[in-house]
């Protein structure tokens, strides 16, 4: 929405006197000021994103999560007179018209912060994509809390196993969105998603689907089947993905089966090529990820710090459902185990 007070004018004259003091490494970095940490963000909307400031050789910087995708470095970063300033470019692709080519153009988006003890109070401030004004958007941060120490696995004590999926039915899942088209059923005792396209007309939007239990801790058993150009996921407590996709024979990455979408890169390449069935080894303790592929250990005990793209929200202390990603590509699962872990 447009702020009453706040007349395109005014804003384009503040963002263009922002941008103009505002670049990355412009201000001398304190490292007791009360913005650097990682923020948990419930962004304009009410998607999940995040995030992190730090102080790096004098220099402030940030990177951010918005709602989906990657954790991205900002453009820039400063803090003067009690106010963060972080902005981002993003393309806009602007439709042909009258005869001249389609072409992409670049905004700069200015978000400003003010923090209270643990609590930011932040301003999307974004340029509309025709030109034509500016929209405004307040919107809230939490600071994360420091993740504890690695926990000592072999101390861990597990319940007994929950099988979440019975190979017969739907039963205890549903979609994280009602309105969601549901590409989900159940085939010869395999879970499987089929969000299939029309070959021509609009892209048609599939849902996620979720276990209606929410868990804490947990390790949990599966296996799956990604096909060929294939992407699925599989989301701890609803907020960290472990990537499930089609990446045999590629160089290691944080996008890599296994890995935590974006965070953390598998230490080997482990992944099967597309069309076999592959096995996931999960564990979550202590906001600490350990993922066994295939049979190798490809992330060890490493910690979570902070949601992935896709989360259904950013608050990582609170219980989660499983989650299977079904907006992208069909997939297919089974043995679906979990064990809590017993406090």
């Amino acid at each position: 929405m447009i702020t009453p007070s706040c007349s395109p004018r005014w804003l384009a004259a503040g963002l263009v006197a922002t941008f103009l003091t505002v670049s990355n490494g412009s201000a001398r970095a304190a490292d007791d000021n009360p913005f650097l940490g990682r923020w948990a963000l419930t962004i304009p909307g009410g998607g999940a994103g995040w995030l992190g400031v730090t102080s790096d050789g004098g220099y402030y910087d940030a990177s951010i999560l918005w709602g989906g995708g990657s954790v991205v470095p900002v453009s820039s970063v400063t803090i003067a007179n009690d106010t963060l300033y972080v902005t981002r470019i993003r393309d806009v692709k602007r439709k042909a018209a009258g005869g001249k080519p389609a072409r992409t153009q670049q905004f700069t988006d200015l978000i400003t912060a003010h923090v209270t003890g643990d609590t930011l109070d932040l301003t999307l401030i974004t340029a509309r994509d025709n030109g034509d004004g500016f929209n405004e958007e307040n919107f809230s941060g939490k600071r994360i809390t420091p993740v504890p120490p690695a926990p000592d696995l072999s101390k861990v004590k597990f319940g007994p196993a929950v099988p979440l999926f019975d190979g017969k039915s739907l039963d205890g899942w549903r979609l994280t969105d009602a309105q969601a088209l549901n590409g989900w059923s159940v085939q010869d005792g395999i879970l499987v998603n089929h969000p299939d396209q029309p070959a021509t007309g609009p892209h048609k939007s599939y849902g996620n689907l979720r276990t209606e239990r929410e868990f804490e801790d947990f390790n949990l058993t599966l296996e799956v089947n990604v096909p060929k150009g294939g992407n699925s996921g599989v989301y701890l407590r609803g907020i960290y993905e472990t990537q499930v996709v089609d990446s045999y024979g590629k160089a290691l990455d944080p996008h890599n089966m296994g890995a935590i979408y974006s965070r953390i890169t598998p230490l080997v390449a482990a992944e099967k090529p597309a069309g076999e069935w592959q096995t996931m080894d999960i564990t979550l303790v202590d906001r600490h990820a350990t993922v066994i592929l295939n049979g190798q250990k490809i992330i060890d005990n490493q910690p979570l710090l902070g949601c992935t793209g896709g989360a259904l929200w950013s608050d990582e202390l609170r219980p989660g459902p499983i989650y299977l990603q079904g907006d992208h590509t069909g997939s297919s699962y089974r043995n679906i185990v979990l064990r809590p872990v017993v406090k």
